[in-house]
């Protein structure tokens, strides 16, 4: 780099003479190099000049050379400021993130509020389970309604499939009274028809993503109407009323166990890319927690029962609603959702805590049935 770009700073701090170099041209280019020379200047490194720059005593940086020397300068003209009452207008460097602290575990949920919930809705499900029959079908019926609306709602927001939603409440609502009425046979041709009028309604509108509708509608008949019809199936029964008590017991308590020790003991992954939550010492606790409750369930609760039928049926329970909530899971982790709805504080919606329930509805009433008969 030549003289000119890069220059040296005399003693007194100002450029030196150009007359030390190449002369300037006289004229407008010298007098403008001299109004140059006479504005001061930065203080630059001494770039290795030459043996004379050095003998006449060249400025060198004022600053530390290396990055172990630190200059206090800067901090105490902010420290100046500081005293003067002018503010500090120098970048900050962002705050190192500190490690959070280590504590107890978090439950993942509004705790009081799950509680509450949960305990008024057993109130409600059982004094209509004891003290009438059809009112505990109503309210099947409506927790089938309710929930064709949040799982249609949820697709159509999500994945755009329009789902017809009048011909599946109406068809579940009468799937599950077929059930209660007529047995199995009822709840197989009503869901046939319900199959069908999904088939007639969604030919009303343009054929686009007709083949999508229809197959979404079909299956959100069978996944929860149809499921649930086996509730009505246990509910028929002479001793109906303690068969669905045994079967909402033995669901509650598998899904408790998981959770209890899962949260407590849990450190395996279950099925990580499906629900990161779930965990392997949580099955077990589910299994153990739905034995020990389905062995007192078939002693006391149950005519006819003996406790190691309660032991296999635990266990059933605790797989089937296992995989029951894998299944929900998956569903939502493909519509990128957390919860089906937001009707129930704590828990989110009612398919949110129907998942465990429908696909273990048949498995214990298939059980109950070959373990004591039909009733």
């Amino acid at each position: 780099m030549n003289d000119a770009s890069w220059g040296t700073p005399s003693r007194a701090g100002q450029w030196g003479s150009a007359d030390r170099h190449t002369p300037f041209p006289a004229g407008p280019v010298r007098e403008a190099a001299g109004a140059a020379q006479t504005r001061p200047m930065p203080i630059v490194p001494d770039a290795g000049g030459d043996q004379e720059d050095r003998d006449q005593g060249a400025a060198h940086l004022g600053g530390p050379l290396f990055r172990d020397e630190r200059d206090n300068s800067d901090d105490r003209d902010h420290r100046d400021d500081r005293d003067r009452g002018e503010p500090d207008i120098r970048p900050h460097e962002p705050a190192a993130p500190q490690a959070p602290k280590a504590g107890k575990k978090s439950a993942g949920r509004d705790l009081r509020a799950a509680i509450g919930v949960g305990l008024g809705l057993g109130a409600v499900i059982v004094a209509s389970l004891f003290v009438y029959k059809p009112v505990f079908l109503g309210v099947i019926v409506i927790a089938v309604v309710v929930g064709l609306w949040e799982l249609t709602s949820r697709l159509a927001e999500r994945k755009g499939i329009k789902a017809p939603l009048v011909p599946l409440a109406i068809g579940g609502a009468a799937m599950t009274v077929a059930g209660y009425v007529d047995g199995a046979e009822g709840a197989w041709v009503a869901m046939a028809l319900t199959a069908l009028a999904v088939l007639v309604w969604r030919m009303t509108e343009p054929p686009d993503d007709y083949l999508k509708d229809v197959t979404a509608g079909i299956f959100a008949a069978f996944y929860v109407p149809f499921l649930a019809t086996f509730v009505a199936l246990m509910l028929a029964a002479d001793d109906g009323a303690w068969r669905v008590l045994t079967f909402l017991i033995l669901t509650v308590v598998s899904d408790t166990g998981a959770y209890a020790v899962g949260w407590r003991f849990g450190k395996r992954k279950l099925a990580p890319r499906i629900s990161p939550g779930k965990t392997r010492e949580g099955l077990i606790g589910a299994v153990l927690f739905a034995m020990a409750a389905g062995a007192l369930c078939m002693r006391f609760l149950i005519d006819d029962g003996v406790w190691w039928q309660g032991l296999l049926l635990g266990l059933a329970v605790a797989v089937s609603a296992t995989l029951g909530d894998l299944g929900e899971s998956m569903i939502k982790r493909d519509l990128g959702i957390k919860d089906m709805g937001r009707l129930l504080p704590g828990h989110g919606g009612i398919m949110d805590r129907l998942d465990s329930l429908l696909p273990t509805a048949p498995v214990v009433w298939l059980l109950l049935v070959a373990f004591v008969g039909a009733g």
